[in-house]
C-alpha cells in the first residue's frame, strides 16, 4: 500500500488544456458590392437614356412617352356626373341639346359632340388631341388598301408638334413630287393631294402649307430654293382647293427655301418635300 501510495506520487501531473473558440459573425466587406451594382445599374439606365434620345424620332419618343403614361380615361371637364367619362354616355349623340357646346347635327365631329361643356381650354385640348388621332388613323388606313396606295404612302410620314399634326410629303430618289426645277406636279402628286383633301375634310382647323427644296450647288447662278419652295407650296394649296378644301380654311403659304433641311446631307433629295400642317384651334 504505501510503495503504490509512493509510485502515485512519482507519476507525472495530468495538464488539461481548453481552448475558447469564439464564433466569427461572417464576413462584413461586401456591402460596397451592393453600392457599386446600383451604380453600374444606374449608369446603364442613364446611357441607354441618351442612346434612345439620340436613336428616335420626334414620333417614335412620344410613342414611348405614351406608352408609360397612364391610359384610364379621365375627363377633367364637368359634364354633370362624376365618373370617369364626365357624364358621357353611348347614347350621348342621341340625346337632345340642352345646353353647353351640345351637337345638333345629324352626324356631330369631335368638335362639336354632345360633350355638356361649356367651352373650356381642357375642353380644346380633348377635342384637338381627338382631331390630330382621327387624321393619323385615318392616314394609316389607306396605307393597306392597295398596291397603288401603298406606292403613294411611300411619300408620307406624319409628326405631331405644338403647331399641330404636320402631314410631310417627300420626293423620293426614283419619284419625285415635281418637275426637275419646277412647280408642276408629277401625277403622284396630284394624287396625294386627292388623298389628304378627303382625310382632311374629316376636319375644320386651318391648314398650312410649307414648301422646302434641297441645297442646290455654290455653282448655280441664279439659286431657285425660295421661289421654287414658294411655288411649290402654292402649287400643293390649288390641288388641295381643287379637290374639295375650302379656301378659308387656308391659313397660311411659305416658302423656307433650303434653311430646315430634313437630313444630314441638305443637298439630298428627300430635302425636296411639303408639309400640310393641321393647325390646332388652342393655340
Amino acid at each position: 500500500m504505501g510503495v503504490w501510495m509512493a509510485g502515485q506520487s512519482n507519476a507525472a501531473p495530468v495538464i488539461i488544456k481548453r481552448k475558447k473558440i469564439i464564433q466569427s459573425g461572417g464576413h462584413h466587406g461586401g456591402a460596397w458590392k451592393v453600392a457599386y451594382a446600383d451604380f453600374v445599374t444606374a449608369m446603364m439606365a442613364f446611357f441607354m437614356l441618351m442612346w434612345l434620345l439620340n436613336a428616335t424620332t420626334e414620333k417614335q419618343r412620344k410613342g414611348i412617352a405614351d406608352y408609360f403614361n397612364p391610359t384610364i380615361p379621365v375627363n377633367r371637364i364637368s359634364g354633370g356626373g362624376n365618373g370617369s367619362f364626365g357624364g358621357e354616355s353611348i347614347f350621348s349623340e342621341q340625346t337632345l341639346t340642352k345646353n353647353g357646346t351640345g351637337a345638333s347635327n345629324v352626324h356631330p365631329t369631335a368638335e362639336s359632340q354632345a360633350r355638356g361643356d361649356s367651352g373650356t381650354v381642357e375642353g380644346h385640348g380633348i377635342a384637338e388631341a381627338q382631331t390630330i388621332a382621327a387624321v393619323e388613323q385615318a392616314l394609316a388606313g389607306r396605307s393597306g388598301e392597295s398596291m397603288t396606295m401603298e406606292r403613294l404612302m411611300r411619300h408620307v410620314v406624319t409628326r405631331v408638334t405644338d403647331e399641330g399634326l404636320v402631314i410631310e410629303v417627300f420626293d423620293l430618289p426614283d419619284v419625285p413630287l415635281f418637275g426637275e426645277n419646277s412647280a408642276e406636279p408629277a401625277g403622284a402628286t396630284r394624287k396625294i393631294a386627292a388623298l389628304l383633301a378627303e382625310i382632311l375634310m374629316l376636319t375644320e382647323n386651318q391648314l398650312a402649307v410649307d414648301g422646302h427644296v434641297r441645297t442646290y450647288p455654290i455653282t448655280v447662278k441664279d439659286n431657285p430654293s425660295w421661289d421654287l419652295s414658294a411655288a411649290r407650296a402654292q402649287s400643293m394649296r390649288a390641288l388641295l382647293e381643287a379637290a374639295g378644301v375650302p379656301t378659308e380654311r387656308i391659313a397660311r403659304i411659305s416658302g423656307h427655301a433650303n434653311r430646315k433641311p430634313a437630313t444630314a446631307d441638305p443637298a439630298a433629295v428627300r430635302n425636296n418635300r411639303l408639309e400640310i400642317i393641321l393647325l390646332r384651334r388652342d393655340r
